[in-house]
């Protein structure tokens, strides 16, 4: 047995988070693409049976308060709170990421006021985010500049409105600065909105602690709710009252069943509602929750290094020196749960990876995305697909 197959056996029997991974639906695939879509727990399936055949096909109607369905967007928010660092009510879910940055960005440039005629969005943004940002832009009459997120404190002035951020960036897994970046778009009286998809569920956030005023995420990574789940929106509590929703519905009316012609919004965070809720999906994901029972975010982020970490070395060990050049920060303070390798015919090498049981995924024109799940992902896993990859690179 090589060095680095023998750390991971002694590195997995030490994992306190080993147990979980009995709690997942798996196979002998490394799956290593958990960023992407994250695999199903156990639970789920025969909950959504009990959703399908007993609350709607038994109860039916009745369902919408025997079981809990209307309640369902507040109620998970507040399950996905602690994982986001935020006090209950404060994440309402529902919609897609898409939209929800939709409300989100709108609703900032709203209570930005007049006279602030400029938004800011992450030039290395994922592409929806600014294609929101422009329609948003263009719809409330301001200006959209890309700005490398390194950039932003420079570019921050008294014609900023709102600013959209990821907090990592999903093809190289840099991890943005979300304390320091949040503190200077505040002090300069614009708005912070961050998007969170790459990075909840795999390391601490602190939305309350840092002051973030809105932020976005989708459920279907590292929070495990299965394909198309919907998302969250976080509205900073101090800030509620004031948030202005771009797409209100009976949803978020203060009074849903009222039928009122006009709109009057709901309080707290509930305003970040718009219609009827996907609730086959919804509960599905309040299933997949159960998971992070008894699991602290602290733990998963320091497996999630500890995972990284590890790769890295065994791409080292392994891979002839030049085929790949990693692309994600060494530094663990920049650095989010994901290891990007740059490799010149890197979609060819990802589809043979795949044929080989090691899943990833390949991002154009040259990048192979690697992303470790610590609920599930062991180091026999990690130093297997970086044994994997330097066969498939020889």
């Amino acid at each position: 047995m090589s060095e680095p197959a023998e750390r991971a056996k002694k590195l997995d029997a030490v994992d306190e988070l080993a147990g979980k991974r009995a709690e997942f639906v798996l196979d002998d695939v490394v799956y290593l693409d958990g960023n992407s879509l994250g695999a199903l727990p156990a639970v789920v399936p025969g909950r959504v049976e009990d959703v399908v055949r007993r609350q709607w096909g038994e109860l039916r109607i009745r369902s919408w308060e025997e079981s809990g369905w209307w309640t369902a967007p507040e109620r998970i928010g507040d399950r996905i709170a602690p994982l986001l660092g935020a006090a209950s009510g404060q994440v309402v879910v529902g919609d897609s990421t898409s939209v929800n940055v939709f409300k989100a960005l709108v609703g900032a440039v709203r209570m930005a006021g007049e006279g602030r005629d400029e938004v800011l969005v992450d030039a290395t943004t994922f592409p929806t985010d600014g294609y929101i940002a422009e329609s948003a832009a263009r719809m409330t009459g301001r200006t959209l500049r890309p700005v490398a997120p390194a950039d932003v404190p420079g570019a921050l002035g008294d014609r900023t409105a709102a600013v959209l951020l990821n907090h990592v960036d999903y093809r190289t897994g840099r991890l943005h600065d979300l304390p320091g970046l949040t503190a200077a778009v505040r002090a300069a009286g614009a708005v912070a909105v961050w998007d969170l998809c790459h990075s909840a569920g795999a390391l601490p956030v602190g939305l309350d602690e840092h002051g973030v005023d809105l932020a976005v995420g989708c459920t279907y990574k590292f929070l495990n709710g299965g394909p198309g789940s919907p998302a969250y929106l976080y509205v900073r509590r101090e800030l509620q009252d004031r948030f202005d929703s771009p797409l209100p519905g009976w949803n978020s009316h203060a009074e849903p069943f009222g039928m009122r012609s006009d709109f009057e919004a709901a309080p707290g965070a509930l305003r970040g509602r718009v219609g009827t809720p996907d609730i086959l999906s919804m509960l599905a994901l309040e299933a997949a929750l159960e998971v992070w029972d008894g699991v602290s975010v602290a733990a998963v982020r320091a497996k999630s290094l500890a995972l990284t970490d590890f790769f890295l070395e065994c791409v080292a060990a392994y891979v002839p020196e030049g085929r790949v050049e990693c692309l994600t920060p060494v530094a663990h303070e920049e650095r989010g749960s994901q290891i990007a390798l740059r490799c010149g015919d890197a979609g060819d090498v990802m589809k043979r990876l795949i044929e080989q049981g090691v899943v990833g995924d390949f991002r154009a024109p040259d990048v192979l995305r690697f992303g470790f799940t610590p609920l599930y992902v062991g180091f026999a896993d990690v130093e297997r697909a970086a044994r994997v990859l330097a066969r498939t690179l020889a």
